[in-house]
């Protein structure tokens, strides 16, 4: 459907390219189509000229695609469910800037908001709707009426209860899931402002703002995502709700953690996009350097203690734990996991969800766990002394356990557990090894480039400027990031392995900063160091290093 019918047909009977009476009659005819589609399938105007029409009454050039063929890669610069969405499809790019064809002028909001979503500049050209359409199909793969390749669980509205006016939203919500999926986006924010409905994508840790909508659409896409869940209520607004959707999006399985809040101006929601498929990273798909990734191989192969991953919010904690998992899931060991709450569904794993409105805590957990004979358990994270001192006593009776702590770095983990109320010396026997971890952004493979560094970040990495072996690479932008210069992220480490030194450190209760030097004196690489080592491999750059560990001096 083309968005201003009546202008156009005004034009094309001023041209005499459509009679005034066929016009009419188009005008009267019943149906989902539009009256330009009426007189273009009933073979009274040929597409060509509509178009032909419009572009020159519109300022854009026409294209004929009839004989068109991609040039490589071009087809990859704009996600397929964008494409379809606005039913536009990119001929070429050049100077750093995508051609795109466009069956309709008119339609700004699509020109408005394409650059936003594929961030490149845009030159747009008008071509025939089918042409589009056939070119969408045989290299997108959509069917001819729009259908996508994304299909959703966990919808409580079957097919017969959803009305020919929702139909537009249960797209609009489709696509924008698969938008961002497709986009690499880690989540989604739906946010209302006082007059419209902006949505944005984390993508590598940073937001981008890809739609504006009209604020009116902000109750009907709430209530759709409600619904999706099968668990929030549609008529509750005042407080916090909490969901999950399971989707397939392509070939990839995803489930999304929904958490909406409140706010002054509606309901904010966020989604947390979980992807399955980074279950299977290795170690070394993190970003563990093959010194690092030899030492934590052999502490999965313990068979008892604890080993805690730290950092804050965001440092890729959670990950790292599934990773270790996955490595280690074998079907001789039995594995149980007490989490809050249960992100990803793991094969062969036993996942425990915390449910502390029934009295299912942490610790609770725990002690029910401990019963079922495991191997090897991970706890979501310690909270409290109860958990800590279950979490230990199951370490020293030939459990490994894995968990998590919210500390700046790693030998902050035994003054947090102390200030818990866990004695020192049970720290000194069941804790085998301190992870520290943050999230940096790589550098895109196929575009990245060799930079100079200034003095002020030689100084901030500690590094020599007359040093002749190094070598610098800055982002640079290309169609495979997208023109951002990184893709992907990896992850900078510091661990603390405790050994019968470090053991005898924490049984005479040294401060933190004289734990650190000792540490350091037996060989831990800071975080910053570590990061230093992958800006000198090309990975990363010098500014996502040292904003990522500015805490980190020495």
């Amino acid at each position: 459907m083309y968005s201003n019918d009546d202008y156009l047909l005004e034009l094309l009977i001023e041209s005499g390219n459509v009679d005034a009476n066929d016009a009419g009659e188009a005008k009267a005819s019943k149906g989902r189509r539009s009256a330009l589609e009426y007189l273009i399938e009933t073979g009274r105007l040929s597409e060509e000229i509509a178009a032909q029409t419009m572009a020159l009454n519109s300022g854009m050039e026409f294209v004929d695609l009839s004989k068109f063929v991609p040039e490589t890669g071009v087809l990859d610069l704009m996600p397929a469910d964008v494409a379809n969405k606005y039913h536009v499809l990119p001929v070429a790019f050049d100077g750093g800037r995508l051609s795109v064809a466009v069956a309709d002028p008119l339609d700004f909001q699509a020109i408005d908001s394409l650059p936003h979503l594929v961030a490149y500049p845009m030159d747009f050209y008008c071509a025939p709707k089918s042409q589009i359409t056939n070119f969408l199909v045989e290299f997108y793969g959509f069917q001819n009426d729009g259908g996508r390749d994304i299909s959703l669980s966990g919808d409580t509205a079957s097919a017969g209860e959803t009305t020919e006016a929702d139909a537009p939203i249960i797209r609009l919500v489709s696509e924008l899931l698969a938008e961002a999926v497709n986009g690499r986006a880690s989540d989604i924010h739906i946010e209302p402002l006082e007059k419209r409905l902006r949505v944005r994508y984390r993508i590598d840790g940073v937001l981008h703002e890809v739609a504006s909508h009209p604020k009116h659409l902000h109750a009907p896409i709430m209530a759709r995502l409600k619904i999706m869940t099968g668990s929030m209520s549609i008529d509750e607004r005042r407080v916090p709700q909490d969901g999950r959707i399971q989707a397939k999006v392509g070939s990839k399985d995803i489930d999304l953690r929904v958490s909406t809040v409140p706010t002054n101006h509606g309901e904010s929601v966020v989604m947390r996009i979980l992807d399955k498929s980074g279950l299977l990273l290795g170690l070394g798909d993190l970003g563990f350097l093959s010194d690092d990734q030899k030492t934590f191989d052999e502490l999965l192969g313990l068979p008892d203690g604890i080993i805690l991953i730290t950092g804050p919010t965001g440092s890729g904690k959670t990950t790292t734990l599934y990773a270790c998992l996955n490595t280690i899931n074998r079907p001789d060991k039995k594995i149980i996991t007490v989490e809050d709450p249960v992100e990803y569904q793991l094969a062969g794993i036993n996942q425990v969800p915390v449910k502390e409105d029934i009295g299912m805590t942490f610790a609770a957990a725990l002690r029910s766990m401990l019963r079922q004979a495991p191997n090897i358990i991970m706890i979501g994270e310690i909270r409290d002394a109860e958990t800590a001192n279950i979490a230990i006593n199951a370490s020293l009776t030939g459990h490994l356990v894995f968990s998590t702590l919210h500390t700046n770095d790693a030998p902050s983990s035994v003054a947090r557990m102390v200030n818990m109320g866990v004695k020192p010396f049970l720290i000194a026997s069941a804790v085998r090894c301190m992870m520290a971890q943050r999230l940096v952004r790589k550098l895109c493979a196929d575009c990245k480039q060799p930079v100079e560094l200034g003095e002020k970040e030689l100084r901030a990495l500690n590094l020599d400027p007359t040093r002749s072996d190094a070598k610098f690479m800055g982002p640079s932008g290309c169609p495979k990031c997208k023109q951002r210069g990184f893709r992907g992220r990896m992850c900078i480490v510091e661990i603390f392995k405790v050994d019968d030194q470090v053991r005898g450190m924490i049984n005479e209760e040294l401060s933190t900063p004289q734990l650190r030097k000792r540490a350091r004196e037996l060989g831990m690489r800071t975080l910053r160091e570590d990061g230093i080592r992958k800006v000198l491999a090309g990975l990363t750059t010098a500014e996502e290093v040292i904003e990522s560990t500015m805490g980190d001096a020495d």
